[in-house]
C-alpha cells in the first residue's frame, strides 16, 4: 500500500472554520469522507494531538497526515462490457446501458459498473467507489464521468458540487406541456416509503431546468438539465408537475394513453420496461489541463421505437 505523507499550516484567514473543512480544502486530492476517516482514526492530526472533525480552528495549527492509502472499493472485478466513450490518464467516460446497475448494494452485490471499472482498471480500487462521482439510476441509460486518480476524482466532485459540470437528459413524459420552464423544489426522502424520493419543505435543494422538444397527442419528449444532482431529481420534479416519466413504475403509476390510440403505440407504453430517461449530454472542465469537454450520447434504440410510435398514432389521428 501506498504510504501517505502531508504537513500543511492552516492560513489566517481559516479561522473559525471546522477541521474537516479545512482539511477538503488544504488536501484536496483526497475525498471529504476519506479526510473524515483519516481524521476519526487520529491519522490526521492538529498539532500533534487527534480532534474531531467538527473542531473549530484558529489559523496558524500544523495539520500532519501520516497514513497509508489501502484500497477502499469493496466490489470485485468483473468482466463486464462496458462503452468507452473516451479515456485518458485521469479519467474515463462510460456509456452506460439501461438495466445495468451503477454501485453495489442490497440485492446487487455483484453485475455492476463498479465491477465492470474494475476490471477494466484495477487500479480504481484506490479511489473512492472506483472512481464514480456521480451516478444514474438503474433503469436511465447515458454518460457518467469516471476519475482514475485521487486529484482528478477531487476536482470532479467539486464541479458537481458547484453545478460547474453540465449534464443534460433527454425524456418522455405523460402529458402535454405547454413550454419548458424550471421545477425549484426541494428533495428528500418520502415520509412513508423509504425507497421513494419526495418533494419535502425542508428537503435539500433541488432544481430542473426543461425544454420541449416534441409534443404528440397525450406525451412530451422533454429535454431536462440538471442544476442539482439529488436522488431521482427528475423523476420525481416531472412527477411534481403531473407529468411523470412513461416507464417510471416508482413515480409515475400506469402508462396514459391518448384517445383511440394506434395499437401500436398501445403496445409500446405497456411493454416500456424502464422510466424513458436518458443521459444524453455531459460537460465538465479537464481534472488536470482545465480544457472544457464535452461528449454526447445518442438515444438509444427502445427510447426511438418509443417516440416513432408517438409520432406515427398523432399522425393518425389527423387522417381519421
Amino acid at each position: 500500500m501506498e504510504r501517505i505523507s502531508r504537513n500543511v499550516v492552516v492560513p489566517a484567514d481559516f479561522a473559525g472554520k471546522r477541521l474537516d473543512q479545512a482539511a477538503a480544502m488544504l488536501m484536496s486530492e483526497f475525498s471529504r469522507s476519506r479526510l473524515k476517516a483519516w481524521i476519526d482514526a487520529g491519522r490526521l492530526t492538529v498539532d500533534g494531538t487527534s480532534a474531531p472533525p467538527k473542531a473549530r480552528l484558529a489559523g496558524g495549527e500544523r495539520l500532519v497526515l501520516e497514513t497509508e492509502l489501502e484500497p477502499i472499493a469493496e466490489a470485485g472485478p468483473e468482466p463486464i462490457p462496458l462503452t468507452v466513450v473516451w479515456q485518458d490518464k485521469e479519467l474515463i467516460v462510460i456509456d452506460k446501458p439501461a438495466g445495468l446497475v451503477v454501485h453495489p448494494g442490497a440485492g446487487n452485490a455483484s453485475g455492476t459498473l463498479q465491477n465492470a471499472l474494475l476490471n477494466l482498471d484495477p487500479a480504481l480500487a484506490a479511489v473512492p467507489r472506483a472512481g464514480l462521482v456521480h451516478r444514474l439510476d438503474k433503469d436511465t441509460s447515458g454518460l457518467l464521468v469516471v476519475a482514475r486518480t485521487l486529484p482528478a476524482h477531487a476536482s470532479l466532485v467539486a464541479q458537481i458540487e458547484t453545478r460547474r459540470m453540465g449534464r443534460v437528459y433527454e425524456a418522455v413524459s405523460h402529458g402535454v406541456l405547454s413550454g419548458g420552464g424550471t421545477i425549484d423544489a426541494p428533495l428528500g426522502r418520502h415520509p412513508r416509503e423509504r425507497t421513494k424520493m419526495a418533494v419535502r419543505e425542508r428537503g435539500r435543494t433541488a432544481r430542473t431546468t426543461y425544454r420541449v422538444l416534441e409534443r404528440f397527442r397525450a406525451h412530451t419528449h422533454v429535454e431536462a438539465k440538471l442544476d442539482t444532482g439529488r436522488t431521482h431529481q427528475i423523476r420525481v420534479h416531472m412527477a411534481h408537475i403531473r407529468a411523470p416519466l412513461v416507464g417510471d413504475r416508482l413515480y409515475g403509476g400506469r402508462p396514459r394513453f391518448p384517445p383511440a390510440p394506434t395499437e401500436a403505440l398501445r403496445t409500446s407504453l405497456e411493454a416500456f420496461p424502464r422510466q424513458a430517461l436518458h443521459a444524453a449530454r455531459l460537460a465538465f472542465a479537464h481534472p488536470v489541463n482545465g480544457r472544457p469537454l464535452e461528449f454526447e450520447s445518442a438515444v438509444p434504440e427502445d427510447l426511438l421505437t418509443l417516440l416513432a410510435a408517438l409520432r406515427a398514432d398523432r399522425e393518425a389521428a389527423v387522417t381519421r
